[in-house]
């Protein structure tokens, strides 16, 4: 059964306590294996970053590299540097440390809303819409497994897969495109800046699924071991979590024990407001 707000948990942890202008300090979600789960430290560093710019400049691009695993019993602190500030953007510089060491080290670019150039590659057509599509927790609700329970007890995150998802088992076609409808739980705060971190959090539960899709493989692969290695993301127009968002996502490459997974995430009425790339380590046992 899912908890009646799962969202509030996030934003509980996503409430950083300040220990100087630059220093915050936050604690982590339980998750099965006791990693740290990487979109929460992406979120996590994000809005620590905020807090040092004016209100007016909103992150539109990070780019981050994941060090080493986090341990969920550790607190992690979130160390600023100012590394830039122009007439329309700033630009900080992150490190969530744990035992002294950083396990995610990310560069967050932050703009004053400025008129430009306009235009966006237009959605997909004929998607089916999400209220006619089964949701995680209904797939996933009556196993009695821990990685059933934080895809759906614990998710903040409505997940509704556009086709069959690869939790159980794999896809009915080998390909390396999906789309996935997506929407907040509970209720979010206005801002745009924690919608947007809560983006970032959201957007790592699904980006390497293309890869597992490609090859025939799905979250309940034995042996299968995965990491995300890095993060790249742009913003580029006010987005809510709270209303359905969809990923449209691919995995263009795969090789060396690592994979690639790429989206571009539209509002519901077909607006471009994110894309993000993210390539991760994917293994799996070899076979005799």
């Amino acid at each position: 059964m899912t908890a009646p707000d799962p969202m509030r948990r996030v934003l509980d942890v996503l409430d950083l306590e300040v220990l100087d202008p630059d220093t915050f300090t936050g604690g982590s979600l339980p998750k099965p294996g006791g990693r740290v789960f990487g979109g929460q430290v992406l979120a996590q560093s994000l809005l620590a970053a905020a807090r040092t710019v004016p209100e007016d400049r909103l992150p539109h691009s990070v780019h981050g590299y994941f060090l080493r695993a986090g341990d969920v019993r550790e607190p992690i602190t979130f160390a600023v540097e100012r590394m830039r500030d122009g007439r329309s953007f700033s630009a900080r510089r992150t490190h969530a440390l744990q035992r002294g060491e950083p396990i995610l080290s990310m560069i967050t670019s932050f703009q004053v809303d400025q008129p430009g150039l306009e235009h966006a590659d237009p959605p997909p057509t004929s998607v089916t819409p999400p209220e006619e599509i089964p949701s995680a927790a209904d797939l996933l609700g009556a196993i009695d497994h821990p990685v059933a329970a934080f895809w759906t007890e614990s998710a903040a995150f409505d997940l509704r897969h556009v086709g069959s998802p690869v939790y159980l088992g794999p896809a009915e076609e080998r390909t390396d495109r999906q789309m996935v409808w997506m929407r907040a739980r509970g209720p979010v705060p206005e801002g745009q800046a924690m919608h947007r971190a809560l983006l970032a959090y959201a957007c790592d539960q699904v980006m390497l699924e293309p890869v597992l899709r490609r090859h025939g493989l799905t979250w309940a692969t034995p042996g299968l071991s995965m990491a995300s290695l890095d993060h790249a993301m742009w913003w580029h127009r006010e987005v809510r979590v709270d209303e359905w968002l969809l990923y449209v996502q691919s995995g263009p490459n795969a090789h060396g024990g690592r994979g690639l997974g790429a989206a571009r995430v539209y509002s519901q009425d077909g607006v471009l407001v994110a894309t993000i790339a993210q390539e991760g380590m994917v293994r799996v046992p070899e076979e005799d």
